[in-house]
């Protein structure tokens, strides 16, 4: 069992969690996770937690391979309205913030967020990490190898498992020398990785609870599930939930998914499985 500090409400992942992914931007790669403007947010936001999330994940930048950096400015004016507005209106949700700019994590945490979710680990901002040590928030950790506008030309390793073992081990160091308390890690599927490596990753997951962190696991409609199966975002659903519960019996405490209902499923069946 876990427990996350969240602006002094206590998330206890006793049993696996689930994230609800909620994007205001236009170039989400799953069409279906774009949200523009206040009135489609909060009503997926209220869709999302009627289906049972526990978390509410909200980026105004999309992360997909070669995708278009968005300046800060323009990524704040995406998310902190967003986030006041699900916040007021839910006061009980927990929200995250999808970021990897501190400006952006610290400006969204008082606006309503409570956990700081960077797929970059510091690595595009170094201050973040330092920002969420300072907000005493949890925060994501990412394994990612350069940027996402670069970071499928560094996918290569020599043994996938060990290397992500390896970033984690200096990762959650560097990250508890900043003051963070509460750090989950995120193996990265899809970033700086080929399908190859996410199912080898996948399939190795288990090792990475000697680390002693919550594991957060974002594989929802992602490139893995529909090129393998040569369909589109759209008509990946059934694959997502497929492979979800491969990651549940490897080890995932959160689920980070478009599909809220179908996650929760997965998680009774394999919580009464076990």
């Amino acid at each position: 069992m876990y427990t996350l500090n969240c602006k002094g409400r206590l998330l206890v992942i006793d049993n696996p969690l689930v994230m609800g992914i909620i994007n205001t931007t236009p170039d989400s790669f799953y069409e279906g996770s774009r949200f523009m403007g206040e009135t489609g947010v909060l009503k997926q936001a209220e869709q999302m937690l009627k289906a049972g999330a526990d978390i509410l994940d909200i980026g105004g930048q999309s992360t997909r391979p070669n995708s278009t950096v968005v300046p800060v400015e323009e990524e704040l004016q995406r998310v902190t309205g967003a986030i006041e507005s699900l916040h007021y209106n839910f006061p009980e949700a927990i929200i995250s913030i999808d970021t990897y700019y501190g400006r952006v994590a610290a400006e969204a945490v008082a606006a309503g967020a409570s956990i700081i979710n960077d797929i970059s680990a510091g690595t595009v901002d170094t201050g973040i990490i330092s920002t969420a040590g300072a907000l005493q928030v949890p925060y994501i950790c990412t394994h990612i190898k350069g940027t996402p506008a670069t970071m499928q030309q560094h996918a290569t390793y020599e043994n996938i498992t060990r290397e992500v073992l390896d970033f984690f081990i200096q990762k959650i160091a560097e990250c508890q020398q900043a003051g963070i308390t509460d750090i989950i890690i995120d193996p990265g599927f899809g970033f700086s990785k080929t399908p190859d490596h996410n199912f080898s990753l996948l399939r190795q997951m288990s090792m990475l609870s000697m680390l002693n962190k919550p594991i957060l696991v974002g594989l929802s409609r992602k490139s893995t599930i529909y090129k393998t199966l040569d369909i589109t975002p759209a008509e990946a659903l059934n694959g997502t939930t497929v492979l979800n519960t491969v990651a549940l019996l490897n080890g995932a405490n959160i689920l980070r998914v478009h599909d809220v209902k179908e996650a929760k499923e997965a998680i009774a069946l394999i919580s009464r499985l076990q």
